[in-house]
């Protein structure tokens, strides 16, 4: 009997954990009947009741795991970790937030029994903030023009890997990952499935404009050279621009001596471009050089807290 496993990254999701647990076996047991199932909850330290429920769910289905981190990993690493940890013939990673419809799992264990190894959920319509859907369009069109990869546009990682896919991303050993670019880059042929995606079922979303920007420069530094490469054309054009200036403001000069007043207005209108031109890649190249260090100093993806219904092989 082949065995599917559910990757579900928790934080702070008390009213979710229960029902969506119990819409997962409900598929498992009235749609996918011939499958045996794990369900993995990695949960990244959360505050509220999420932990107490999950030992509850776990305590009364065997199949149900559970991987507590002992301190909030990110939005990155502990999904990355939970597939890792999978054990099926193919895992699913799904939202614990009912965002992601519980309802794709048997139209994707079907496209991956006819020979897909990585089957994509994608975003063609969103019942989310029209103005964040706006900016997530305009973000992956413009990683997919700058990128030397072609990305999944509205792909949030909700979709179905083939185990052979899941010993790829553990043998990556990169404490960074990107998943959705990783399986751009590397993951074999793929099945898209477009989907709406709902609306939060209950509570708080945790994604805020720092958590956007964090995943947008991760997939800048780890999949274009834009931000080096426009420093030193920027660098360039701003210093044939000075010269040419200085030049023009030289034979002004010495055409109009008595008449022509420079004045100190375009040196300060220079200085203050200038300057905010490199204060502004400073700070870019210095994400890169972020980038660079965490992959260097290799950290392990997460720390476990406590593990449940694993059983030591």
């Amino acid at each position: 009997m082949k065995k599917i496993s559910v990757v579900i990254p928790t934080y702070n999701e008390q009213e979710n954990v229960k029902p969506l647990s119990e819409a997962i076996v409900a598929v498992f047991n009235d749609k996918l009947p011939q499958y045996d199932y794990e369900i993995i909850f990695i949960d990244n330290f959360s505050k509220d009741k999420t932990r107490p429920l999950i030992r509850e769910i776990c305590a009364n289905n065997s199949k149900i795991k559970a991987i507590f981190n002992s301190k909030n990993f990110g939005q990155f690493n502990s999904p990355y970790y939970g597939l890792c940890q999978s054990t099926g013939d193919c895992t699913i990673l799904i939202c614990a937030d009912f965002q992601d419809p519980v309802e794709l799992i048997p139209t994707f264990v079907k496209e991956w029994e006819n020979g897909y190894k990585i089957v994509c959920g994608i975003k063609t319509t969103s019942r989310e903030n029209k103005l964040m859907r706006s900016v997530r369009t305009f973000y992956y069109k413009l990683i997919n023009k700058l990128s030397s990869v072609e990305q999944i546009e509205h792909f949030t990682g909700f979709g179905l890997y083939d185990k052979s896919f899941i010993k790829v991303l553990s043998e990556l050993k990169d404490p960074t990952p990107f998943l959705r670019g990783i399986v751009a880059e590397l993951g074999p042929e793929r099945k898209e499935i477009p989907y709406e995606q709902q609306k939060r079922r209950a509570g708080k979303t945790k994604n805020n404009w720092y958590s956007l920007y964090d995943a947008a420069m991760l997939s800048f530094t780890s999949y274009t050279k834009i931000g080096l490469r426009l420093a030193t054309f920027l660098g360039f054009g701003c210093a044939a621009i000075s010269f040419l200036i200085g030049l023009i403001y030289l034979i002004l000069k010495f055409i109009y001596w008595d008449r022509f007043v420079a004045g100190m207005t375009p040196m300060l209108i220079g200085m203050f471009f200038l300057g905010s031109l490199q204060l502004f890649f400073i700070g870019f190249v210095g994400e890169y050089i972020m980038s660079i260090n965490t992959r260097v100093i290799n950290r392990p993806l997460v720390i476990e807290d406590e593990r449940i219904n694993f059983t030591e092989t």
